[in-house]
């Protein structure tokens, strides 16, 4: 019993040097990790839609161009 008192009355100093402060940093950088992971789901997103956009753009003048030279 006084022994396991011993190594918690040793240990306890040891708790408060950095170990909070590296679970919170630890879990910051998780966030912002799963964050920049959100933000890049939502370009390739944009991206996507804005290639889909484009190749319809390029669908129509072609179909207007093959109507004015069937014309």
């Amino acid at each position: 019993m006084r022994h396991t008192l011993y190594v918690l009355v040793l240990a306890l100093p040891l708790a408060g040097c950095g170990l909070a402060e590296t679970a919170a940093t630890g879990a910051a950088a998780g966030t912002s990790a799963a964050e920049e992971a959100r933000q890049g789901l939502q370009t390739e997103q944009r991206v996507k839609d804005q290639v889909e956009a484009a190749q319809q753009a390029a669908a129509q003048q072609l179909h207007a161009a093959d109507d004015a030279a069937g014309k």
